[in-house]
């Protein structure tokens, strides 16, 4: 364990230049004529996008966007962890750490850190702060990688570490969704009483025993029917993560086909119009992380490692998470909540919103409504 060293993103000139190349000389090809986006990631976006990149798209200017952000690095368990770590305003700011996942990255944050941080800026009260921790994922962006892939179970730990560890706090709350659900339920399950509660926008975890009644029996049809074309990716990441990165670390536009595409069907978007929720700026920026770190390969490893771990059960002995817990529901989220029946099995429920629009990547497509669903929930823990 290491003190925080600051920390800027100051990418090689050469680095932007060799993916520029790589984008440039791409050499396209056919989908078929019915394609849309349903066999993937549409052909005709992809070159609008790739367009955009080389003759719009400014890194320096999304660069020097992130570097606003308060940024250090510190080493827990032999890995370097990148955060942003943004102080709140007040005497007593609650500390708040908020968790990405895949194909996410802390730029997903950007949105909501200065109003979680500083709420009477943008017309709040100032009781409501947060000193706001987020971190980038081991083998994800600018934090270190792992020597293999390591669980989210074991995330939460060097998470753990890092909050009370390196940054000293006594106690704190967790937030997240996509793997920053998970390893906020492993905060929430194995880190108190430092950990004093948690707020989810997915629900990632299972319970033993499976569902139960009608009710939640039809969820879990309706579940395992609507992930039956989302699973290929998920399978391959989490069998034979090597083979897909040899493709993946010399393909800018690969990486960006396999980002844009997550981001365009789990997101609560116009039709297939990706754009009716984000700027190409927001996907490219989002794409780039990926690639001027070269962590493609690294951050796929999670869906390894939770597949070592057992998957998605939570308690084998049928123990749930204790401490308070907020689950904000988005209704285009692709992983469908089950009932709150189920889901009370698992956590200790104390604040369930269902929010009137938004998807996976709540952070970005909703920052509002995600705001203040946190803030209503940490005045009842503070």
């Amino acid at each position: 364990m290491t003190a925080p060293r600051p920390f800027r993103i100051e990418v090689p000139d050469e680095v932007l230049e060799r993916i520029r190349a790589r984008v440039a000389g791409y050499i396209w090809h056919e989908m078929p004529d019915d394609g849309g986006w349903a066999y993937g990631t549409n052909l005709d976006y992809m070159k609008e996008l790739c367009a955009c990149w080389l003759e719009e798209f400014d890194w320096r200017k999304e660069e020097e966007k992130l570097n606003r952000l308060p940024q250090f690095t510190a080493q827990v368990e032999g890995i370097d962890i990148h955060f942003v770590h943004e102080k709140g305003s007040g005497p007593a700011p609650l500390p708040l750490i908020i968790s990405h996942g895949w194909p996410g990255s802390v730029a997903e944050f950007t949105e909501i850190i200065e109003p979680l941080a500083h709420p009477e800026r943008f017309g709040g009260s100032e009781e409501d702060a947060f000193d706001v921790i987020a971190p980038s994922l081991p083998g994800f962006g600018f934090s270190g990688r792992p020597a293999r892939p390591i669980r989210p179970r074991r995330m939460a730990g060097l998470f753990a570490e890092l909050m009370t560890g390196v940054l000293g706090y006594d106690g704190y709350l967790a937030q997240g969704g996509d793997w920053g659900g998970a390893i906020s339920t492993w905060l929430g399950y194995e880190h108190v009483p430092a950990c004093r509660a948690i707020h989810v926008n997915i629900m990632t975890m299972r319970h033993v025993d499976g569902p139960r009644g009608v009710e939640e029996e039809a969820w879990a049809a309706r579940f395992e029917k609507e992930q039956e074309l989302e699973n290929g990716y998920r399978t391959q990441q989490a069998t034979r993560p090597q083979t897909l990165s040899y493709a993946m670390m010399d393909s800018p536009v690969g990486v960006a086909a396999w980002i844009v595409e997550k981001f365009n069907s789990w997101s609560d978007t116009e039709g297939d119009d990706v754009e009716s929720v984000y700027t190409k700026d927001e996907l490219l920026t989002n794409v780039m992380i990926y690639l001027v770190t070269g962590t493609f390969n690294t951050a796929s490893w999670i869906y390894y490692g939770r597949r070592e771990e057992g998957g998605r059960v939570l308690s084998p002995e049928r123990r749930r998470v204790e401490v308070p817990t907020g689950c904000a529901l988005f209704p285009a989220e692709l992983l469908a909540w089950p009932p709150r029946s189920y889901v009370e099995r698992v956590y200790n429920v104390t604040r369930w919103t269902e929010m009137p629009r938004g998807g996976h990547f709540a952070a970005m497509e909703q920052p509002d409504l995600l705001i203040e669903d946190i803030r209503a929930f940490a005045r009842t823990v503070r």
